[in-house]
């Protein structure tokens, strides 16, 4: 089986494109069984040695797995919409592109509704205090719009990726097509909007025809690295989503790419794109489990006409500071 293009960092300096492979070594990700299909998949969390991941679907799509390798299908967190969210994009049949984050003893979950093409979209926030449904204390809890567009706003409010920084701070980004894709911080207290909070900073944005979304936020040393999908998702293997990645040493950027090209005026490194039965690979996340880096994200498996499927890779950060591909042993 072939596995997407990851380039390596090092062979990426020298000028070299190694499909499938890494200083000489073949990079696969982890080989996944159990219920493995999903769309839009949100960062992986881990609570008391279980793993659980969010993506696209009725009451937002659950799974979870006891070693990032089996997966089972979980409960949905909505078995009934908030009432707010007919009013707010009356035509929405599903959630979109969950994002989900531990802050001191809950879990911040961030959902997306909207219609295809359209700008009437929210993202909104879900808070529980644990993820295993069958604790006592299991409840999700809808707080409400976060952010919200409509008709003529500067961006679209879907594909929430959502870091809490090492000092505490709170941010999410997010952007879907339109004028790319856009910071705001977030109180760390109550996961909500801060009431002084500025507008939305743009950070990232796809000159030649918009295609820019699903977002990913994260921090490495001393460096904010921010990852976007270019190209259409949701047609199977036609798809055509790939990964770039840009750096910045300050949360509001600027964030360039390895050339030095701004990620707001089309910039970004190739980090992750089609090859063999992986199509579209997109929707980054990355997991911190006790030192060792992972990242997640959907491909389109060509092996079951184009469904959208779960996969997970180790992450390895080079000499200079960019994230590239690892071996697995």
């Amino acid at each position: 089986m072939q596995f997407p293009l990851l380039r390596c960092t090092v062979c990426a300096v020298a000028g070299l494109t190694l499909t499938g492979f890494c200083a000489g070594t073949k990079t696969e990700p982890l080989p996944l069984t159990g219920q493995t299909f999903i769309h839009d998949p949100s960062s992986i969390v881990k609570e008391n040695g279980r793993y659980y991941v969010f993506g696209t679907g009725r009451g937002v799509l659950s799974k979870s797995s006891p070693d990032l390798v089996h997966w089972t299908n979980g409960p949905a967190v909505f078995n009934q919409m908030p009432a707010w969210t007919f009013d707010a994009v009356p035509d929405f049949r599903g959630c979109w592109a969950p994002d989900v984050v531990r802050v001191g003893d809950r879990f911040y979950l961030y959902y997306c509704i909207s219609t295809w093409g359209k700008q009437l979209s929210a993202i909104a926030l879900a808070t529980n205090r644990t993820l295993d449904n069958s604790s006592t204390n299991f409840h999700w809890t809808d707080c409400g719009p976060v952010i919200q567009s409509t008709n003529g706003s500067a961006f679209n409010t879907i594909d929430p990726s959502v870091m809490l920084d090492a000092d505490g701070k709170l941010w999410m980004t997010f952007g879907s097509y339109w004028t790319g894709i856009y910071l705001i911080q977030l109180d760390p207290q109550t996961g909500l909007r801060p009431e002084t909070n500025i507008s939305p900073q743009r950070l990232a944005w796809n000159h030649s025809n918009n295609s820019i979304e699903a977002s990913c936020l994260t921090r490495h040393g001393e460096f904010y690295f921010l990852f976007v999908n270019w190209g259409q998702c949701c047609r199977g293997t036609n798809s055509t989503y790939e990964v770039r990645v840009g750096r910045s040493p300050k949360i509001t950027g600027p964030y360039l790419d390895r050339d030095g090209k701004d990620l707001g005026d089309s910039g970004g490194s190739m980090f992750l794109e089609s090859t063999g039965s992986f199509i579209g690979p997109g929707h980054i996340g990355i997991l911190n489990d006790g030192g060792t880096n992972w990242f997640s994200y959907h491909y389109y498996d060509a092996n079951t006409e184009g469904r959208s499927r779960l996969a997970v890779g180790p992450l390895e950060w080079s000499d200079d500071g960019w994230p590239g591909a690892k071996k697995l042993k």
